[in-house]
């Protein structure tokens, strides 16, 4: 097989439709929308959950619970992505931000117990479980609460 043979598996490729370009071409005048009515217009016909009149499902259901406007929201940091770190190093928000390990600094930043450190690193954040402030005291760092 040589590149100039190569070709689409069959009828893989169809040309698009060509609407309103006259009577000949099957498509003109009405371009397959038929006389006037709502699916005739521009924009027109329902919406993807209109229920021809009939009261949505969304409003049908009962609601439930709410949502806690005070909650707080941290963004989650594994203790093994701090392995590319050098030893010593001050792990601040902004450093974890600068190296793309957090997107936005939330309500604030908190170091999750996945995995292992492998040197010692002082690290900076709004909060640790215990597991990785143990982790990270063993392997010789320190933990700082801002």
């Amino acid at each position: 097989m040589r590149i100039h043979e190569l070709k689409p598996a069959p009828g893989s490729n169809s040309s698009r439709k060509r609407v309103g370009r006259g009577i000949g071409s099957g498509l003109g005048k009405t371009s397959g929308k038929g006389h006037k009515g709502q699916k005739a217009r521009s924009g027109g016909g329902k919406g993807p959950h209109f229920e021809g009149g009939q009261t949505p499902l969304q409003r049908r259901l009962p609601k439930r619970g709410f949502t806690n406007i005070f909650q707080k929201v941290y963004a989650e940091v594994k203790l093994e992505d701090l392995n590319r770190f050098s030893t010593g190093t001050v792990v601040t928000p902004q450093l974890l931000h600068e190296n793309g390990l957090v997107k936005r600094v939330e309500d604030g930043i908190k170091i999750l117990g996945n995995g292992e450190i492998k040197h010692a690193l002082t690290i900076q954040a709004h909060g640790f479980t215990k597991s990785a402030a143990a982790k990270i005291e063993e392997a010789g760092g320190k933990v700082e609460v801002i």
